[in-house]
């Protein structure tokens, strides 16, 4: 019988591939001044311009597990500015299965993060070994309340958690940011435990100045700003098996976790820098046996790396004893270049894209370009997973740290209302048509002198969906082949394109 229905349905791909049962095939498509435009699309037996990918039902694709996004009070603050009617038609948009995005699962910071209010953790009382102390009660007045309004929608959602910085005592430093600045108390007495020296200390460096062509982060912490007492890993190990705890509680399943947010970002708002000795260590000697005892469901994953430097993220990995640990690796920001040589090394690993990048408060097309770009880039170089950073922010974004970042959903603080931002249609192309279960099939990146690509899946449904940006100042002719057919369209300039077969 599982033979009959497998054979089925190879035919019924098959089919759709070569145009049998095609149907009427369509195309979405979306430019600066004009978001998410359905035509019709013809099935062509020859090419009329330059082939730009083939697809062929005989792949074999990396499985998509999710489309996610993450949960800030900020998102929460911006949320609850507008009216009911406004709440509910962007969580519906957000989370629904018949929504616009579909997303299907979402990322925590246990602790602040730079997209919260202000800083707290879950236990900031000095030498509670116990957790005594522990408590979610700062989440349940701003994380929690959200993701339930998501939950309304979507009550299957899932979630992964990741701190950006232990409590206070338990550094060496003994604050929550890794350096001083303006937007912080820290003690700048203290910056030199980074280098040993506080004079090779690059504010910019942490900027969100554009796409960084050079090695990040330029130089790495010389120790972990985490204590390397046994008593305080254990106790960390310790404190992520209670928040899981503490979140089921509340109704909110938790299926993973990653031990740090950007290892490598040396920061004026919630962060910690660690070693990749350290990393190990803490990984493989006390977060996993922690896990395995108090929540043996929970993967856990390594990362998230966001360095472009190969040597230390194969350092990390080439320990053994770690490998046996963990079930996936975590990129994001420059870690995207190393990705495909990473993942050639361990192929049996998961990937997962950890963040989108979150631009600089500008909210317009070139920031849904470049979204466009890397949520190509990363799912074409083998990420099963994909997540974007805040979605729902007021005006430019402003933390309170000091950094403009954008949203999916943009809010006029001063009238109440909204704006779909670029980046918000760019998610769409791809979450909208692609859910969980489709296979990648193909992707023809940028090439030199060209600044266009395109990726291709198979859906459960049996339809393959070719998603291609065309960010070049001119149309461009070009020609899809699907299986025996051609796709022949013109691409718009600064365009996102989705075809569905």
């Amino acid at each position: 019988m599982n033979r009959k229905i497998s054979i089925l349905s190879a035919y019924i791909i098959i089919s759709l591939l070569t145009g049998a049962e095609a149907g009427n095939p369509c195309k979405y498509t979306s430019t600066d001044n004009m978001f998410w435009e359905k035509s019709g699309v013809k099935l062509c037996k020859s090419p009329k311009g330059e082939i730009m990918m083939e697809v062929s039902a005989n792949s074999d694709g990396i499985l998509l597990k999710a489309w996610g996004t993450t949960f800030n009070e900020l998102d929460w603050d911006a949320l609850i500015s507008l009216d009911k009617q406004k709440q509910d038609e962007i969580m519906h948009n957000l989370f629904s299965p018949d929504g616009d995005l579909k997303f299907t699962k979402g990322r925590v910071s246990m602790n602040c993060n730079d997209y919260g209010r202000s800083w707290y953790s879950c236990d900031d009382v000095p030498g509670d070994f116990e957790l005594r102390h522990f408590n979610i009660e700062r989440d349940k007045r701003g994380i929690i309340p959200l993701i339930r309004l998501a939950q309304r929608y979507n009550p299957d959602l899932t979630f992964w958690i990741s701190p950006w910085s232990p409590p206070h005592w338990m550094k060496i430093n003994h604050d929550y940011p890794v350096v001083s600045s303006k937007f912080n108390e820290a003690n700048p007495e203290v910056d030199y435990l980074l280098y040993g020296t506080s004079d090779d200390i690059d504010e910019d460096e942490m900027k969100f100045l554009g796409e960084r062509s050079s090695e990040f982060p330029r130089r790495l912490a010389t120790q972990d700003y985490f204590i390397q007492d046994p008593r305080y890993l254990k106790t960390y190990a310790d404190y992520f098996c209670k928040f899981i705890s503490m979140y089921e509680e509340q109704g909110i399943p938790v299926d993973m976790v990653i031990y740090q947010n950007e290892a490598y970002s040396y920061t004026p708002y919630p962060g910690c820098p660690w070693t990749a000795e350290g990393t190990v260590r803490f990984n493989r000697d006390y977060l996993s046996p922690a896990l395995k005892k108090a929540h043996p469901d929970v993967k856990l994953y390594i990362g998230t790396f966001n360095t472009n430097r190969q040597d230390l993220v194969e350092k990390i990995l080439s320990d053994e004893g770690l490998r046996k640990c963990i079930d996936g690796v975590a990129f994001q920001w420059e870690g995207r270049e190393i990705l495909s040589s990473i993942r050639s090394q361990y192929p049996d690993f998961h990937y997962i894209c950890s963040e989108s990048e979150c631009g600089n408060g500008s909210m317009d097309w070139n920031a849904g370009e470049h979204t466009f770009f890397l949520i190509a880039d990363n799912m074409g170089k083998g990420c099963d997973e994909w997540y974007n950073w805040n979605f729902l922010l007021p005006d430019s974004g402003m933390s309170p740290w000091g950094w403009h970042q954008n949203a999916l959903i943009q809010v006029d603080s001063k009238t109440r209302g909204i704006r779909y931002t670029p980046e918000y249609y760019a998610v769409k192309h791809f979450s909208n048509l692609v859910p969980p279960g489709s296979r990648m099939l193909a992707y023809a990146p940028r090439s030199e002198g060209k600044n266009r690509m395109s990726i291709a899946f198979a859906t459960p449904e049996g339809r393959v969906v070719v998603v291609a940006g065309n960010f070049e100042d001119e149309p461009a002719s070009v020609a899809f082949k699907v299986n025996s057919k051609y796709i022949n369209e013109t691409l718009e300039p600064h365009s996102f394109n989705s075809f569905v077969i």
